[in-house]
């Protein structure tokens, strides 16, 4: 069954150095390892020589971790690799993920030299109490610097949101929203505090140290950005995710359209050929792999086509605009009516859907129970 999008694209390299890790994050990480930077690099470029020739894509996306932790001649080394192994075509999106405190012109300087025309940057909160929680290595005023300095030399830059934080309230959550709105980002991404098992914050809020916020506040705030956002001109078009118009995040439009990508570095996963691969999480267990010529590969997930379709369905419906009709056959060679019908028929009548000629998308009430609507979609 020939399908569309299942040629990659968009790659995805994660680098995972960091200052520190906080409490919250779950990402792959490490942090006080600088030393293991060449290591990391040698490791990256015998993990990408495996694709044999260089590939066009359309978007590039550096994430961890934070790149920019690396020093100036690390970080060279790592944008030169990708020159080599990826051509990215004209207009095409190259994004950095980067943390205020590691931002200066000098380092701007040399990702724009290097085609870099994106940067998500992790802002989190204006709020010294907020990011002291969070455990930031950042204040407002670096905010504020490493904007001003991005204006000059890629204008396109994306806030990274965090509400929900013990102790935030919902004023001062739209506090927030307001002073992002205020620095001009094309794009700004909200996501809701989470504890996942095996962070500090998981074993915190087990011992009665950290308390999360209600659901009832969580909610509102989260309805504070689907309006407050909006309203200064950025169209929600994600759960998470609101952009001005001609700033959506193309690289991960890619993710939920369902679409084939490669994934290099620790931690990082690919998606080819109906084919879900992940590397190990452990950035040692990664480096020793991949420097032993081995497989890098910790997790491989290759589902019967059926049980790709609803996966695809399931990410698909996170954008506003849902799930289209004609989109979905051609992307999966399924009618989403044949494999998920009587689950959409429920959430429907529950108000959490709505579905018309063109496809099927959540409601703005569906939008807050987006995880329950997933769960009987897979």
């Amino acid at each position: 069954m020939t399908v569309a999008c299942q040629t990659p694209e968009a790659a995805y390299i994660h680098v995972p150095f960091c200052a520190h890790k906080c409490g919250y994050c779950d990402f792959t990480v490490i942090a006080g390892k600088d030393h293991l930077a060449d290591d990391f690099l040698r490791a990256l470029s015998m993990e990408l020589a495996t694709l044999e020739s260089a590939r066009r894509v359309r978007t590039l996306f550096v994430g961890g971790g934070t790149p920019t932790h690396l020093a100036a001649d690390k970080l060279t080394e790592l944008l030169s690799l990708l020159s080599r192994w990826f051509e990215l075509e004209d207009g095409g999106e190259f994004s950095v993920e980067a943390n205020p405190s590691s931002l200066d012109r000098d380092k701007i300087a040399l990702l724009a030299e290097h085609g870099v025309n994106r940067v998500s940057l992790g802002v989190q909160s204006f709020d010294a109490r907020v990011l002291k929680l969070l455990e930031r290595d950042h204040d407002a005023a670096q905010v504020a610097v490493a904007v001003e300095a991005l204006e000059s030399a890629i204008p396109n830059f994306s806030c990274d949101l965090i509400f929900g934080v013990p102790g935030q309230t919902l004023a001062l959550w739209r506090e927030t929203l307001a002073r992002a709105v205020s620095l001009g980002p094309r794009h700004v991404s909200t996501y809701g505090l989470t504890y996942e098992k095996g962070t500090a914050f998981w074993a915190r809020r087990a011992d009665g140290t950290l308390r999360p916020v209600s659901d009832e506040i969580e909610r509102r705030m989260y309805a504070a950005a689907m309006d407050d956002l909006p309203a200064a001109g950025y169209e929600q078009y994600e759960l998470s995710n609101f952009a001005r118009p001609g700033y959506r995040c193309r690289h991960n439009e890619v993710y939920w359209a369902g679409c084939a990508y490669y994934g290099f570095g620790p931690g990082a996963a690919r998606y080819l050929d109906g084919r879900r691969e992940t590397n190990h999480r452990s950035v040692l267990s990664w480096m020793r792999q991949v420097l032993a010529r081995q497989s890098p590969v910790g997790e491989v997930d290759e589902l019967p086509a059926v049980d790709r379709a609803r996966e695809t369905l399931v990410v698909m419906l996170r954008r506003t605009r849902g799930v289209g009709r004609d989109e979905f056959r051609a992307t999966t060679g399924f009618d989403f009516e044949e494999i998920a019908g009587p689950a959409i028929d429920k959430h429907c009548a529950l108000g959490l859907l709505e579905r018309d000629l063109d496809g099927v998308r959540l409601t703005r009430e569906g939008r807050f129970l987006a995880d329950s609507v997933i769960v009987d979609l897979v």
